[in-house]
């Protein structure tokens, strides 16, 4: 069975856009805005997508602004394209029919924390930092860390995950219950601060990754944990990727509850050191990050090094004072800022897949040589321990000679992880540039997302253009 998508062909309606954009100046005055300059900071910022601009962008304050928000652009069949910081790379927040951006940065409340429960509640537009800082007095924090400081709502709907997931899981196990504006600007709430539950279908995974085109999450509950009593972070050189892909496969069989393992190639580690002025070896390397007590910290660190020096590597340098910790993961978190220096002028052109874990050195040995035979400047990061990792290739966009290798090698490294029955979206998700491959890994599964969203988006008036095109590939 296919299901065509309900996406328009085309813009709404000139007269419809204009009584939309009429009826949000009016009802909320300096918090809608027309101007070019606004549109285009809601449009695609972040990736190498070309830019689709809204045509007005509006900033809710509670829910029940969202729910009518959603029931006028419903009324006039106005695309609607959910907003959180704009830290997509898929062109996820882009608006290709036109429409409506609701930016969810002033919901930035922090409703409640259960400390006994280890759960809170919070707004769509809190971030990851602003949430961990209220929480540090209380022992606490919220584990997903993206490397962006993303809202939460984003994070959920993209389905985030980040260097901490190894150990602590991505967005899909840590929402506990979501607050949601479905496409017709009814509000639902899904799930409970329960840790589990066999009642019905899980209608709160339904949103989680659905980026924005089943409804608008205005509000989540999340799972929190405890600050470790101690945590140690330490560097670890290897000889050449192969060698440190093996470490880290032996290490995850072992079931070391490690809580970081990031492995960065020669190429973002010279990159880091110009960047972030560190001194490290330029060989392929594996930031580490130990959590628990402090003998437990102690004897995972010491079979981790055990299991580096059989494959060759080592030794460790160690940063264990906070403010050392801070720095070694700031220089991570800044690859993309590191990136652009290595070839000024360029554009970063992101893309992430993800395998399982036994493939993992063929899968980044394979795709490290077709970067070379390529002749392209692009990095490997990858959030190792579950094996997912990122290419950062750096290209000049205007060079269509060199555009049209470079979506060739991004092609052949989707098709390369699905073949290995991986996917080809760790986290970045799908957006407008990756629809191709979904159909790719789910085959026919495909049809069944489309039902779905016919059954709850029949005009697809949210976030249109993104997971599906206009027609099935």
């Amino acid at each position: 069975m296919i299901v065509k998508d309900q996406l328009p062909t085309s813009r709404p309606d000139n007269d419809a856009i204009a009584l939309t954009i009429e009826t949000l100046a009016v009802r909320f005055g300096d918090r809608f805005s027309a101007n070019r300059a606004v549109r285009e900071q809601h449009a695609n910022i972040t990736s190498w997508h070309p830019v689709k601009l809204p045509d007005g962008v509006v900033y809710p304050e509670s829910t029940a602004e969202v729910s009518e928000i959603v029931s006028l652009c419903a009324r006039h069949r106005i695309p609607i394209i959910p907003f959180g910081v704009g830290t997509s790379l898929e062109a996820g927040v882009n608006a290709p029919f036109g429409g409506i951006s609701i930016d969810m940065g002033r919901m930035s409340r922090i409703v409640a924390v259960n400390e006994d429960d280890m759960d809170c509640i919070v707004e769509a537009g809190v971030t990851r930092k602003q949430l961990n800082a209220h929480l540090r007095a209380q022992g606490l924090f919220f584990p997903i860390d993206p490397g962006a400081d993303a809202s939460l709502g984003g994070m959920a709907s993209t389905r985030a995950s980040g260097t901490n997931a190894v150990r602590y899981g991505t967005m899909k196990d840590n929402v506990l219950a979501l607050t949601v504006v479905m496409p017709d600007g009814s509000i639902r709430r899904t799930g409970t601060r329960a840790r589990k539950s066999a009642a019905g279908y899980d209608i709160t995974r339904l949103f989680v990754g659905a980026e924005g085109t089943l409804g608008i999450i205005t509000e989540l509950t999340v799972k929190l944990h405890g600050i470790p009593q101690t945590i140690a972070s330490a560097v670890c050189p290897f000889p050449d990727l192969e060698s440190a892909c093996n470490a880290v496969i032996t290490t995850i069989r072992y079931g070391i509850p490690i809580a970081r393992i990031e492995l960065l190639d020669e190429v973002q580690v010279h990159a880091c050191n110009v960047h972030s002025k560190l001194t490290l070896p330029e060989t392929p390397t594996l930031f580490l990050e130990f959590h628990g007590t402090e003998a437990g910290v102690q004897e995972q660190s010491e079979t981790v090094a055990e299991i580096a020096s059989d494959f060759g590597g080592g030794p460790f340098d160690w940063a264990v004072r906070s403010e050392d910790r801070t720095r070694l993961w700031e220089a991570r978190h800044n690859v993309y800022w590191a990136c652009l220096e290595l070839r000024p002028g360029s554009k970063f052109i992101a893309t992430d897949v993800c395998v399982p874990i036994s493939r993992l050195a063929e899968c980044m040995v394979q795709t490290k040589a077709d970067i070379e035979e390529t002749g392209l400047v692009a990095p490997i990061v990858g959030h190792v321990g579950d094996g997912n990792f990122h290419v950062s290739v750096m290209g000049m966009t205007d060079d269509a000679e060199e555009m049209t290798r470079i979506k060739a090698f991004i092609d052949r490294l989707n098709l390369r992880a699905i073949e290995m029955d991986g996917t080809c979206t760790g986290e970045h998700g799908i957006g407008e540039g990756k629809r191709e491959f979904l159909i790719r890994e789910h085959g026919d599964n495909v049809d069944t997302m489309r039902a779905i969203k016919a059954a709850l988006d029949p005009h697809n008036i949210m976030n249109p253009g993104k997971i599906f095109s206009s027609v099935p590939l």
